[in-house]
């Protein structure tokens, strides 16, 4: 599993970008290559759960132009390995 965290500014391009963005995280859902996607709670960055490979997470990235909106910044990836859960 990889996990995606973000961080974001208060710019109105962002929020402009994020209901597409929204729209293809649903779809990665259903396809159960994204398990969990969420802000922090002050809004200052999210955190993405994907049970993917890196090829794949760059591919996702480099398709959802939410990634290079200013405003959003991509903190890091790390490979994640739950002990609890999925």
């Amino acid at each position: 599993m990889l996990v995606l965290e973000l961080r974001f500014a208060a710019t109105p391009a962002r929020l402009d970008a994020r209901p597409a963005h929204r729209d293809r995280l649903h779809r990665l859902h259903r396809d159960k290559t994204l398990l969990a996607a969420g802000p922090w709670a002050d809004d200052s960055g999210a955190l993405l759960v994907f049970d993917t490979t890196r090829d794949r997470l760059d591919a996702i990235m480099a398709d959802d132009p939410y990634y290079r909106t200013p405003g959003v910044e991509v903190v890091g990836v790390r490979e994640w390995t739950p002990v609890v859960g999925p």
